[in-house]
Formats: C-alpha cells, structure tokens, sequence
C-alpha cells in the first residue's frame, strides 16, 4: 500500500511549525508564529521556544526598564497579579523572574557535530539552487528541480561523505522519505518533519512561501518540501545525523520561570503592559468621541476642504497626516496603501513583475506602465536616452570588473575614482543626495510620460488578464469611498502610496508598503486615480449615490517614508486646478519639515524645520547609516474610526489608522471588510516587529554590520548558515538591550455601535479565535452609548472600560448571530 498520501499529510502539518519567508526584494511583514495561532498565546510562544528555540516575552531587563519609565500602571499590574494567583508584590515579581532567568540550565545544543555538517553542506546547495541572478555560474539542472539537481549534481561535493550514493537515491522524492522512515511509526512521522524543517526555518520558511506563490523563478526552476526533506533526510543518513528528535525530559513540578498556574509571569506583565498603553488610548478616543458628536451637532456642515489627502494606514501616515492639516484646510484620511487593486504590476521597460497587494489576495489584474500620455514625447525620449546610458555604462564595467584579463587594468586606472566616489558618499552623504536629486530633476520619471494600462487589452495575453472592466473599476472606486464614509469631495483628491529611500540597505524593502507586499505604493495610487477620473466610471458612481462633483480632480502620489517628501502627480492636471495643485505642493513642504523634524527627535538627534529634511536627506543617501528610518517600530495601536475622531490627537506614529464612518455603513459591510482584511494584516505587521524585538536572534536577522546578503533572496550572519527571516537590530533597538519598539501586542479601537462590531464576529470564527487566544486586542468605543468604551474578553463577552456593567447584556442582546462568546472551533 502507498505511504506517498500519508507522507504528504505529514508534511503539510509539520510545515505549520515554520512561519513563510519572502524574498527579501519584496520583504512581506508576517507572524513568524502563524502556524500557532490556534493556540493561546503562551502555550503558543511555548510551543515555538520547545521547537525553534525563541524567546516568547520581553526580557526581565525590558520589563523593569517599562516600570521604572512609568509605562507600566501600577495599580494595573497588581490588579494582574492577584487576578492571575500571584500573591507578591511588582518587584518580588520582577526579581522571581531574574532569578529564574539566572538559575536556567544553559540551553543544551542538541545539534551534534554531524547535524551542523548537514546544515553546512544543505545551505550550500540550497543558496546555489535557489539563487535569484546574483550568481555568475548557475547551479546545473536546476530546471529539473531541486531534488533531481541535488542528485545530479552533489555526488561531485567532497564534503559530502560516500557521496557517489546519493546516485542511486529514488528517482521520487517521496519515495527516499519512504526509504528513510522505515523505522518510524506514522505516528512519528509529522515529528521527524518538524524536527528537520525546524532546524533551518529561514530556509524551509522560504522553500514553503514560494512553492504556495508559485512565481516565476518557482516555475523555472521549482522547489518543494518533499524535496527539501528527501536531500536533507538523505544527508542525514550519510553523515549519522539524528532522524528523529529526542525525547523530551520529563515534565517538572515546578517550571524554570517560577510562574504559578497556567499563565506566566511574564504574560501577566505584558499584559500590564498593554492595558496601560490601551487605557491611555481608549481615554482619548472616547474623549474625542463626544467632542465630535458635539460639533457635529454644533457645525452640522464643516465646509469643502481644500483638498483631501488619503495615505495608508501605515503609523508613518499619522505623522506627516498632522503636520499637512496644520499648514491649511486640508483633509486626511487612511486606507489600506494598495488602495483597493489586488494588480500585479510590470513597470516602464523593467523585466520584474510584483504583486502589488498584501499576501493575504491573490493578484487579480496585470497592470503595466506604457508610453502613452499625450505630449509627453520629448520626456518619453529623454528617458530612454538617460537609461540606455546608464546601463551600457552599468554592463562595460560589470564586464571590466568581471574580466580576468582587465580586472587589474582597470582597478588600475579607474581606482582614484572609485576612491573619491566611495569618500563622498562616506563624508558628504549630504552633498551626495543632492547630485542625485539633480539628476532626478533631469532625467523623467515613468509617471511623466506612461500611463498604466487600467483599460481592458484583450491583445495582451499573459497570466492575468491585463487591466480592468468597467464594473471592476466601479467596485473599486465604490469601494474604497464606502469604507471611508465619503459623502463630499474636494476639488482635489490625493491617493498618496509610499515608499522608501535607502542606500545599501539589503532590507530596504522592509521599509516599503506592507500592503504592497514590501513594493512602493505610488502605482496603485496612480491606478485608482485613473479610475477615479474616468467620467464613465463616475456615471455609474451617480447611480449607486456616489456623487463626485465635475470640478473633482483625482491626482495620485508617493509619500518619501524616509524623507517625508510627497511627490505629486500632477503633471497633466487642468489649469483650472493648476493653482490649487501648486498651493498644495508649497504646503506639503511646509507639513514635511515640521513632520522631519519631529522624526529626527524620535531618531535621538536634534533639529528644526530646516536642518529637519537636510538630516533625513543625509540618511536617505548615506551608505553606512544603519537606521535611515524606524520604519513601522513603536507600532502598537490601531483605530478604525472618522478622522475627526483623532486629528485633534497626537498618537506618536504608534497607531494604524483607517477612516470609517459608522453612520454611512448601516448594515457594517464596510467594517467587516476593515476588520477581515486591513485588521489582520495590521496584526501581522506587530507580530513580526514584537517577536523580532524579544528573540532577534531566531525571530529577527541580528546586526546589519555582520549581515551577507545571499541569492537576492536573503542574509546569511556572517558566511553562511540559515537565512535570517526578520528584521534587524537597528530597525528595533535604540542601543544593544535597549528597545526602541516597545514589544505589545495590537490594540484595535473600533468607533462603531457594539453589535455591529459583535455581528462582524460571530461570522468570523477565524478572527474571533485570534481575539480569544491573545494574539491582538479589541476595544469598541460605541457612539450609540454614551460614547462608552466596551473590551472583548472572550468568554466574558464585552466588558465597559469605566466598570460599570449595566449595558453588557443590552449590547449582546442585539446581536441575532452566534454569541461571540462562543468558542470557535479551532479548523473553522
């Protein structure tokens, strides 16, 4: 009888235990504990730190750091403690867990001698084979996929002992698992995949990611698990590596920690923690949830805004949002970065196609950038020349560099210039930006003269049908005004994408939309603006209620996270709004050199409104900063509600925000959709940064300084080894042991009627079960109540903020689905 299916099921289950890996051109921010999710959050973090070896909490050390600073409440924490069965007080505690951290038996390297030569000898193979055009000289057979190349080809490898063995291996990969697991129960099977998945998870994690998106290089030249576990169980046997794990000891009385119960000490702590950072939160919105309740019904009609600003929900958003409503009578709003278009995006003469969305779609459209825009001949022309220059350049000196016969020549004679390039970029990274930001000015961008190919093209055959129907466009654009509440427009409307600047940075994509998949956002902000402004589009915007008024103009552009620069667009708008255009550019250089500034203070230094943007222009260019930006650290909050709700708030760029206007969503679609999509992946993005501060060293990818970057996929520390999957020190740590993220789970704030939020659970049991088992937090601020703020607690239901109980059961009452308290279960 056939084992193949059993192996295969076997297989599917271990590979829970490793998180998904990107590329690290197309960084995707995701729990690296995703496989986990359907336990509570400590026998999670447990059941990780048994198999992959990572910490689960903040350090002691990071703990008494958050007391001592006051970001722990007191009064919170005791509360906890007691609670949870822990009769001490907070310092007693803190000193049991230091105690228990210093009289932990050091870790015992289970990896003998003969598994590291495994590890050495597979992550050979595996960086060769799975390389992405770094390499000169290819690994051979590599369209024959990884097993049949390793087969082909390792016999030649001297390290590899009686390797002329590995010859004669099955031709299935299945098959040599088959061979290699007759000693083994199938009961024990899912525990000898794990055991070796988990011994390199960067790698596997890779290996997992691109088998599921099947792309172009997967296509070429395809790997899978099977065939990942059928060499590595191979070398195994040929270098008397372990198969199987090692029994686990025997549990104890009492555990390493010192905790009491079933709930760490350290979980009580965080979540201290987190309900002090969550009270603070939850104070203001319910604040701000009156006072605008009372303007409204004060000022019923705010007037037309000058013009309206949509960014991400990216916390960098929030800062640069504050500071362009400060300069003028603008408006801001948050909507997911990929703005609503699941596309898979070509550019202007590249050869690279990306998935332009969160990973949580699947690319439903192919949009490409093509020379069409009217007038635009002479920028088209210039274009070409400049880049046809630059990469003949690019090509002859990679073919000196490369040549054994002009190598030295030319180091010889083009030494001294390379010398004074690679001074100026050292000692005037400054000066340096400003060569480049010339040359842009020079040179056209794609946007001035292509248009992306939003209309259908039936002649253009590919994977996915290239652009867009008339009723996908309509969706679209309904869409993205339904989930905002919009019921007016300015005159000009802004859908601003974001990106990133950086310079020898291998994780510079980790500094990019995460809602574009690690890419910039600006071409699927240029794609909904097209959209927007096409008038067949808006006639049927009319007939469902959309009314977009004639003198509304749609202009995308790109926000500079790094920088705060916003580059509009707007090349070819009328000249009716020409001055409008002009007046908002002027003002959103105002907005950018107070939001400079105040970054620069968050990155230690010191500056005002013009040494602001001259410092984050120095960090965008200079080649050894290791923090050009912090990105996405300190994230920790993440508030679905109206702009009016928050702009008189100052949220620190801690908060994702996402507008919503509870009053035009009557049967909660809209919010269903926020709190499905955008929501989830907003809980990924903290989970990432939380586990990568705790463990950097199995969650993260440790120090930029020793990082190789390897393949084009990932970074190996130091010569080789498993790839490091997460962020690195210098985008969490303000000093070493010093955390600038402060590591908390997500706090969602959601201003909405409770059983609107409560309907949105009881149809969502995967959602509920990540609520229930502690991986983010929900608090509703209900406008409908008094504007009260209720907590889901799972089994306890909605428990007020303000303790006072009297509308728990009026608030679930309403609710005609399944009880939210109801446990989900847990292959729902």
């Amino acid at each position: 009888m056939s084992t193949e299916p059993a192996i295969e099921e076997s297989i599917d289950a271990a590979a829970d235990a490793v998180g998904s890996v990107w590329p690290l051109h197309s960084f995707v921010t995701a729990n690296p504990l995703d496989g986990f999710e359907h336990q509570p959050f400590h026998e999670a973090v447990a059941s990780a730190e048994r198999l992959l070896g990572g910490d689960g909490y903040p350090s002691v050390e990071t703990f008494r750091r958050a007391w001592e600073s006051g970001q722990i409440d007191p009064a919170v924490l005791r509360a906890e403690l007691t609670t949870s069965g822990y009769e001490c007080d907070p310092e007693t505690s803190l000193d049991r867990m230091a105690e228990a951290a210093d009289a932990a038996p050091e870790t015992l390297d289970t990896a003998s001698t003969a598994t590291d030569r495994v590890d050495a000898v597979l992550t050979k193979w595996l960086a060769a084979f799975l390389d992405q055009g770094r390499a000169e000289w290819s690994m051979p057979n590599r369209e024959k996929g990884f097993y049949e190349a390793f087969r082909t080809v390792a016999p030649h490898d001297r390290d590899i002992p009686e390797r002329e063995t590995l010859a004669t291996l099955p031709d299935s990969p299945v098959a040599a698992i088959q061979d290699c697991l007759v000693d083994y129960p199938v009961g024990q099977w899912k525990d000898v995949f794990e055991f070796h998945l988990a011994a390199l998870p960067g790698w596997t994690g890779f290996v997992k990611q691109r088998a599921a998106a099947g792309d172009a290089w997967q296509s070429s030249y395809p790997i899978t698990l099977p065939e990942y576990l059928a060499v590595r169980l191979a070398l195994a046997d040929l270098f008397d590596a372990p198969l199987a794990p090692a029994e686990a000891p025997a549990s104890e009385d009492e555990r390493a920690d010192g905790d009491a119960g079933d709930r760490p000490l350290a979980d009580v702590w965080l979540t201290a923690w987190e309900s002090t950072y969550r009270a603070e939160l939850v104070d203001s919105l319910t604040d701000a949830s009156a006072s605008l309740a009372e303007a409204e019904a004060a000022t019923p009609d705010g007037g037309r805004p000058d013009a309206q600003l949509v960014f991400c929900i990216d916390p960098r958003s929030e800062i640069i949002r504050r500071h362009i409503e400060a300069v003028g009578e603008y408006e801001t709003h948050g909507y997911a970065g990929f703005f609503g278009i699941p596309m898979r995006y070509t550019g202007y003469g590249s050869d690279v196609t990306v998935d332009a969305c969160p990973p949580i779609l699947d690319a439903q459209h192919r949009i490409a950038d093509y020379p069409t825009k009217t007038g635009a001949g002479d920028r088209h022309a210039e274009h070409d020349r400049w880049h046809a220059l630059s990469g003949a350049v690019k090509t002859a000196v990679e073919s000196l560099k490369s040549n054994a016969a002009t190598a030295f020549s030319f180091v010889e004679s083009a030494g001294v210039g390379y010398g004074v390039g690679l001074t100026a970029r050292t000692l005037l990274p400054g000066r340096v930006h400003d060569v480049l930001d010339a040359v842009d000015a020079r040179v056209p961008d794609d946007h001035e003269f292509c248009e992306p190919s939003v209309d259908y093209n039936p002649d253009s055959v590919h994977e996915l049908r290239e652009g867009l129907f008339l009723d996908e466009k309509v969706e679209y654009a309904a869409a993205a005004f339904e989930l905002m509440g919009w019921e007016e427009f300015a005159r000009v409307v802004v859908f601003a994408g974001h990106g990133s600047q950086t310079a020898n940075n291998p994780f510079a994509s980790s500094l990019d939309c995460g809602a574009c998949a690690g890419n910039h956002g600006g071409p699927n902000a240029r794609v909904l603006a097209a959209i927007c402004n096409d008038e067949a589009v808006r006639a049927e915007l009319r007939e469902r209620g959309i009314d977009v008024p004639e003198d509304t103009v749609f202009v995308a552009a790109e926000h500079n996270t790094t920088t705060d620069e916003v580059d509009l667009y707007a090349d070819d708008v009328p000249s009716s709004h020409e001055d409008d255009v002009e007046r908002l550019r002027s003002d959103l250089e105002a907005a950018r050199a107070g939001a400079t500034a105040e970054r620069v203070g968050d990155m230690g230094g010191t500056a005002d409104l013009e040494s602001g943007v001259r410092e984050t222009e120095r960090r965008a260019a200079d080649w050894a900063e290791t923090r050009p930006e912090w990105g996405l650290a300190g994230n920790a909050g993440f508030v679905v509600g109206p702009r009016a709700l928050t702009d008189g708030l100052d949220l620190d760029g801690r908060s994702f925000l996402h507008s919503y206007d509870w009053t035009t969503d009557p049967d909660g679609d809209a919010l269903e959709v926020i709190m499905t999509g955008p929501m989830v992946v907003t809980q990924w993005i903290n989970t990432q940064y939380y586990f990568a501060t705790v463990d950097n060293a199995v969650y993260g990818s440790g120090s930029k300084v020793t990082h190789n970057p390897v393949g084009n996929v990932g970074v190996y520390q130091g010569n080789g080894g498993d790839l490091m999957t997460g962020l690195p020190l210098q985008s969490l740590m303000s000093a070493d042991d010093e955390p600038y993220h402060q590591p908390l789970r997500l706090s969602t704030v959601v201003h909405a009627p409770i059983e609107r939020v409560a309907g949105v659970l009881a149809d969502h049991a995967a959602l509920t079960e990540l609520l229930d088992n502690g991986w983010l937090s929900l608090t509703v601020v209900d406008p409908e109540q008094d504007h009260r703020a209720f907590h889901y607690e799972g089994t306890r239901g909605w428990v007020p903020v303000d303790g006072d109980e009297r509308s728990v059961v009026e608030a679930e009452a309403d609710v005609e689905a399944e009880p939210v308290t109801t446990p989900p279960a847990a292959d729902d």
